[in-house]
Order: structure tokens, then C-alpha cells, then sequence
């Protein structure tokens, strides 16, 4: 046997574990500069923060994969002046909020949006939005619990069939040696498409900090293998049978969420209200934060004999 090989083999083997052994763990000191409230959950602690005024009807924003809660501060801008409340926080293993191990499942990312409504007393007539990811999760939370909800939004939906590329693919289905690769390729891939990226500086640079922050890669991974591997007709099947208003935007140069996603939506659920943004690619909250909010205050209009529209 060829003791060097062997020990080479091993070394290579445990170079994923070295490398995420060498990242910070999310601590009170990297919570210094963050805004708003660290609140404690059953899962682990979650970063929140309102954005806005001190009443009125209430947004949640549920952000994506790898774009943490600031991806919505252009957007939130154009709901406070619309009247409403907006709170956005960082799921687990993003942002500022801890990374707890666990399959990162529609379910599980469920009960933290659960639990961030109940630390704030929010248990009824929330407009909830997801983007692209987080369209995922606030389509099984809103499954799970209807009656607390006026309204879902679905911005750049994942959910309907995500293209991904044959490494991606690889490293998804196949556990072990998947799991080796992607977390050998990706924090170099992140980071290139974090400096190629047009979104603002401010989101840019959380996801710099996440890519130092141990916890975040595994996270990636975990969301992508059990929340974005499948399609999930099951859940807009079922917000169609319980009556959810559904309203959906897409960009019509999205690479990453094709827009015949809009096609399969309508499918499943008919009921859906969707619009299409004109030359938006997949970062259309920050990219095209006016176009959506004229597209939203459309959808929020021509709801409106279903729903009360807020008031200063």
C-alpha cells in the first residue's frame, strides 16, 4: 500500500472540513454593525428589522439562496410610502442570523417565518413576499397557515423547475463527493458572481461577510439539495384549493428562474395574479425596485374587491 497516497488521499478528503473550520462562527462581536433586532428563536437566532413606519398593514419579505435581507431595502422604501409596515429578516445561515444544522427544507425554513411572526405578535392580515428562494418558503408557510395572511407575493419565483448546471446538479444528487466539490468550488464561484453582480454595495458586502461566516456554504448547499432541487406543484396546488390570493412577478430576462415559470404557475393555480417586468433579469428587487412596486401596486388594485387597500 502506498502510505503517501493514502495520506494524500486523506488530506484532500478533509480539506472542506479545514476550510470551514477556518471561518468565523456568527458571535455578538460580527453582530455588532448589524441594524435592528438579534431575537432569539426555537431554531436559533434570527436578524430582523422594520423598515418605516410605526403602523399600518404589515409586509413580511422573505429573501432568496444568497441575497441577504438588505436585497430589499430599495423595495421596502416604496411600501412605506404605499403605507405599509415592513419587517425583513435574514434566514438561517444568511445575513446576520446563526447557521443551525439540519436540512434546510420549505418546512424548516417554515417554522423560522413562524416563529418571527409569533416574537412579534403578527397573526393576522400579513402580505408575505417571497423572492425567488423565498418564494419557496413563503408558499409552504402560507399552506400552512392561511388565515394569517392577506395577501403572497411571489417575486422571481423559484419553485416551478430551477435550471442548474451540471456541477451544480452533481454536487445535489450525489451526497459525500457532491458535497466535497461544492465545497471545494463554490466560495470561489460566489465570489466572482458577488463581484460581477449589479446589486447594491450594501448587499454586496453582507455577502462578502457571509462568505467568511462558517455555516453559510453548508447552508447553500442544504437549501439548493432539499428547497430548490424539485419543482413544487404540491404547494400551489393547495394555495389554489385554500383561496390564498396569489400574485406574481417575474422578469422577462431572468436567467436564473426562466420566465416560463409564469406558464407552469398559471397551471397550477389559476387563480394567480401575475405581471411580467420588461428586461428585469433575476435581481429584479434591487435591479428594477421601481417597476416592481408599480407592478405590485397593480396586483395590491386589482385584488382590491377581495382585499382592504391600507391607509395612512
Amino acid at each position: 500500500m502506498n502510505w503517501g497516497l493514502a495520506l494524500l488521499a486523506l488530506l484532500a478528503a478533509c480539506l472542506p472540513a479545514l476550510r470551514e473550520a477556518r471561518r468565523r462562527p456568527m458571535d455578538a462581536e460580527a453582530r455588532l454593525e448589524a441594524p435592528g433586532d438579534i431575537v432569539p428563536l426555537s431554531q436559533g437566532r434570527t436578524h430582523c428589522r422594520w423598515i418605516g413606519r410605526a403602523r399600518g398593514p404589515v409586509v413580511v419579505c422573505v429573501h432568496g439562496l444568497t441575497t441577504p435581507s438588505p436585497a430589499w431595502n430599495a423595495l421596502a422604501a416604496h411600501l412605506d410610502r404605499a403605507g405599509f409596515r415592513v419587517l425583513l429578516y435574514d434566514l438561517y445561515g444568511r445575513g446576520y442570523s446563526d447557521a443551525p444544522r439540519g436540512q434546510q427544507t420549505p418546512r424548516f425554513f417554515a417554522r423560522q417565518l413562524r416563529d418571527v411572526l409569533d416574537h412579534y405578535g403578527l397573526d393576522e392580515d400579513v402580505t408575505l413576499i417571497g423572492y425567488s428562494m423565498g418564494a419557496v418558503i413563503a408558499a409552504a408557510f402560507a399552506v400552512e397557515e392561511p388565515a394569517r395572511l392577506r395577501q403572497l407575493v411571489l417575486v422571481a419565483p423559484a419553485g416551478m423547475g430551477m435550471p442548474m448546471s451540471r456541477v451544480q446538479r452533481f454536487c445535489v444528487e450525489w451526497p459525500w463527493i457532491g458535497d466535497w466539490l461544492f465545497h471545494m468550488l463554490y466560495p470561489a464561484h460566489h465570489a466572482r458572481a458577488i463581484a460581477q453582480s449589479d446589486a447594491p454595495e450594501e448587499v454586496r458586502a453582507v455577502q462578502r461577510a457571509e462568505l467568511t461566516r462558517s455555516g453559510f456554504v453548508p447552508a447553500v448547499l442544504s437549501s439548493l439539495r432539499y428547497s430548490l432541487r424539485k419543482p413544487a406543484p404540491r404547494l400551489h396546488k393547495a394555495l389554489a384549493r385554500e383561496a390564498v390570493p396569489v400574485l406574481a412577478v417575474w422578469g422577462d430576462a431572468d436567467r436564473v428562474i426562466p420566465i416560463s415559470g409564469l406558464g407552469q404557475l398559471a397551471q397550477w393555480n389559476r387563480n394567480a395574479r401575475q405581471e411580467v417586468i420588461e428586461g428585469a433579469d433575476h435581481g429584479l428587487p434591487f435591479t428594477h425596485a421601481d417597476d416592481l412596486a408599480q407592478a405590485l401596486a397593480r396586483l395590491f388594485e386589482a385584488a382590491r374587491p377581495r382585499l382592504s387597500t391600507p391607509r395612512d
